[in-house]
């Protein structure tokens, strides 16, 4: 009767151990340091798990017989027993993914092993085996996606410097077909910082491998999506729908070419979004001041502007005129973040531009009307050839902004500042001629810097374009107070 209790107590203990061994497989307790200290409890010894080359996994180090792990390790022998000055060792081999070697468990404690100790231990090594492998395959998938991450966001920052064959190119291998269009529209979807990651990982999963979804290098909380078809911009809707921390901020569909063009609209349209009850907007097709001039004039004064830069490498060319456009649609820091190289570097670039054209970007202005030719350059490929006679008579900017239909817009939008009694129109003229410096402006005006800066905002939803945060909004507003003839002209070499 005695020995049978005994056997119930000692089926009852195997199956203790071993329902414990199993709980470390659960998905929250996949921990290889948690086993090795629960077996080292279990066995009332000391336990050590080491890669092939003796770096410690888990544990705690201890004195090993150099010879038989070495037989573990190069897979001679599986398991070992050793006994010395009254230790008692258990060294059992570990197999290890994707290595032709493998690592050692190693238990040790002042008693010899009995069936319980020696069987806890070989089963423990092939938890740990499997949690090993598991951990490696992890470690694989995250690098897989940290590498697919890194693939969309060079395709992205190709895209925004023009370069679109090379995008093609390296699009062509893990989405085939992404690219094959000719125009396409950014948006850019926002949460909190913190739930950037998964924002992204649900964008993935709507638009099912038909859009190009990148993290915004240069903001944390934003998300953007270029998609040449219309279901995958439905879907991000539903995405919006789900999450009411959320917006979505969408251009007009433009050229490959012009993706930074339509990044920038994404990004208008973003701000908007955030005071619309449904949370979206897309960038509204209003009327454009380009639109407005005479194209033949236009392209040909561009032309003339840029004919500096000709001379250039094309690939210097390409370049430069990138990220001066990216540069003056947005800050040098951010310009960098979304092309992948240094603040630096982008400045340097920015002022071997105003170099070659002879203009200063200090001068809001010369930044509205250089912004103007870069736009237009866009389309230069597009537009008839100019017979070399003419390009070298090309128009003067006044010629440009002179136009009928263009003054008349112009007046009309400026003039939406007259009924304001605190002279918005005044203000905003002085704060264009001083560059958009508020301190300036009030140096000039004789009122607080802070008037100034609450001047300017209160003109922007009069105007419905946004001013202190600059860019092509910014950049419409001068042309037209050029056009009025209320800002001077820049200076322009020629």
């Amino acid at each position: 009767m005695a020995g049978s209790e005994n056997g119930v107590r000692r089926a009852h203990a195997e199956v203790s151990w071993a329902q414990e061994l199993l709980e470390q497989l659960r998905p929250a307790g996949r921990d290889v340091r948690r086993v090795v200290d629960w077996l080292a409890d279990g066995v009332r010894g000391t336990v050590v798990l080491q890669d092939d080359t003796g770096n410690l996994l888990a544990g705690t180090p201890m004195p090993l017989d150099e010879t038989l792990v070495a037989d573990l390790v190069t897979g001679r022998i599986a398991s070992a027993a050793w006994e010395d000055d009254g230790r008692h060792q258990r060294l059992v081999r570990v197999g290890r993914p994707r290595s032709a070697a493998a690592g050692v468990l190693a238990v040790s404690r002042d008693v010899p092993f009995d069936r319980r100790a020696a069987d806890m231990v070989t089963h423990t090594a092939q938890v740990l085996e499997l949690l090993l492998r598991a951990r490696e395959s992890t470690a694989a998938g995250h690098r897989l996606r940290r590498a697919t991450a890194d693939l969309r966001l060079a395709i992205l920052q190709l895209l925004m410097v023009e370069d679109i064959v090379s995008a093609r190119r390296v699009a062509a291998g893990l989405w085939p077909g992404l690219l094959d269009t000719d125009s396409a529209c950014v948006y850019v979807v926002e949460s909190t910082v913190e739930e950037r990651d998964r924002l992204l990982e649900e964008c993935l999963h709507v638009t099912a491998e038909q859009a190009l979804v990148v993290g915004c290098p240069a903001m944390d909380q934003h998300v953007i999506v270029v998609t040449p078809g219309e279901v995958a911009a439905r879907e991000l809707r539903t995405v919006i729908d789900r999450r009411p921390d959320a917006f979505l901020g969408g251009s007009a569909r433009q050229s490959l070419a012009r993706t930074a063009t339509a990044y920038g609209q994404a990004v208008s349209a973003l701000a908007v979004a955030r005071f619309r009850p449904d949370h979206a907007a897309v960038y509204a097709e209003r009327t454009h001041p380009e639109r407005l001039m005479d194209p033949e004039l236009l392209h040909g004064w561009a032309a003339h502007l840029l004919r500096p830069l000709d001379a250039l490498a094309h690939h210097t060319r390409a370049e430069l005129l990138a990220t001066t456009r990216l540069g003056l649609e947005f800050t040098a820091v951010n310009a960098a973040k979304v092309l992948g190289v240094s603040r630096n570097t982008v400045r340097a670039r920015m002022e071997r531009v105003e170099g070659l054209l002879g203009v200063s970007f200090s001068d809001l202005a010369a930044r509205a009307v250089v912004h103007l030719a870069l736009n237009t350059q866009v389309g230069l490929e597009l537009a008839p050839a100019v017979p070399a006679a003419q390009r070298a008579a090309a128009a003067g900017l006044g010629e440009v902004l002179s136009g009928p239909a263009l003054r008349t817009w112009a007046h009309d939008l400026v003039g939406r500042l007259a009924p304001d009694a605190r002279d918005l129109r005044r203000t905003l003229r002085t704060w264009i001629a001083a560059g958009g410096n508020s301190e300036r402006t009030a140096q000039a005006l004789g009122v607080h810097a802070q008037t100034v800066r609450e001047h300017v905002r209160s003109a922007e939803p009069v105007l419905q374009r946004q001013l202190l945060a600059g860019g092509s909004d910014l950049y419409e507003v001068v042309l037209a107070h050029l056009a009025t003839g209320d800002v001077p002209s820049p200076r322009l070499p020629g």
